[in-house]
């Protein structure tokens, strides 16, 4: 580890260029980071430390940056005070430099020393039980193409626990579903760039089969919009709001929560794992997760539902 004569501001550039090259972050996630790094940049210089070098940075300067960040809107327009979930979107890119720093052997706080804020009103994640699921899975009307296509994508969402993004993103070349297959793995690109394998159980395959059988057009794209404006458009892709329109109208249909989306299918998807006692470092990789902390928020669920299993079982509590 050295000393860098250059400061930390004079850094970000390069940072950020390492991200996209070196890690492969999404132009989308970049700018991101650009605009949490511009923030923590700005308060540099506001409190004359614009000239400050990486190995400079003390845990002071990070306790009066998280002052700052507690104390600031979301913007110069508005007052109100950032939430902690925004709070720590900050500090997680900042903790990020310091890894880039870790990484490009420049002397540098750890960091894991920049603590990130517990926000005790997290909402918790939203996800269906099995027999909800069963429910909505069952609501689309089969009799029409819309309807194959709807119970496919419902199917797909709950069997590989896809982002919505990676789901409209799936193209139909991509799924070599042969006669007699009843099982199927596909290898697709996920978020940051990064490849992984998804899993289609026979429900989703049967729905797929159905769905691409019952197609008479060309189009690449997997799942395709048959509106009478889409077939009118060269592109018939359905977008990510398509998706989550779908998704509710049938949680609607269904009688479930409306509140739910795709995303909740995803949670679903993650919570039935382990609820059947898929170890966590597998479902970080089912769901494509950089970080195991990422899938660790799934862990209360299933927490509770042991805790509910021993109170009812176990004969230490049946003993008076």
């Amino acid at each position: 580890m050295q000393n860098s004569s250059k400061t930390i501001i004079q850094h970000l550039p390069g940072y950020l260029d390492y991200m996209e090259i070196e890690q492969g972050l999404a132009q989308k996630t970049l700018e991101n980071y650009f605009r949490f790094l511009n923030k923590f940049s700005n308060w540099l210089k506001k409190g004359s430390l614009k000239n400050l070098r990486p190995h400079e940075l003390t845990s002071d300067h990070i306790y009066k940056y998280k002052t700052f960040l507690s104390r600031q809107g979301s913007s110069d327009k508005s007052p109100a005070p950032l939430m902690k979930t925004t709070q720590n979107y900050y500090l997680i890119a900042l903790r990020n430099l310091l890894k880039y720093f870790a990484d490009k052997d420049i002397n540098a706080m750890p960091a894991d020393k920049v603590k990130l804020l517990r926000d005790k009103s997290d909402k918790q994640i939203k996800f269906l039980k099995l027999d909800q699921i069963k429910t909505l899975l069952s609501s689309p009307d089969t009799d029409g193409i819309t309807g194959l296509r709807d119970k496919a994508i419902l199917e797909t969402l709950f069997s590989t626990g896809l982002r919505v993004a990676e789901l409209t993103a799936l193209d139909r070349e991509q799924l070599k579903i042969k006669k007699g297959v009843e099982y199927l793995e596909i290898p697709i690109k996920g978020k940051g760039g990064r490849i992984r394998t998804v899993y289609f159980s026979s429900r989703a395959v049967e729905a797929l089969k159905c769905y691409l059988n019952a197609r008479n057009d060309m189009d690449k794209a997997l799942f395709i919009s048959y509106s009478k404006n889409a077939l009118k458009n060269e592109n018939k892709r359905l977008s990510v709001r398509s998706i989550e329109n779908i998704v509710k109208k049938y949680l609607k249909l269904a009688g479930l929560p409306v509140m739910m989306s795709p995303h909740s299918l995803r949670h679903s998807y993650a919570t039935d794992l382990l609820s059947n006692g898929v170890d966590l470092r597998l479902v970080q990789e089912f769901l494509g997760h950089r970080n195991i902390a990422t899938t660790q928020i799934y862990t209360h669920v299933t927490n509770k539902e042991l805790r509910d299993v021993h109170r009812k079982f176990h004969g230490g509590n049946k003993m008076k």
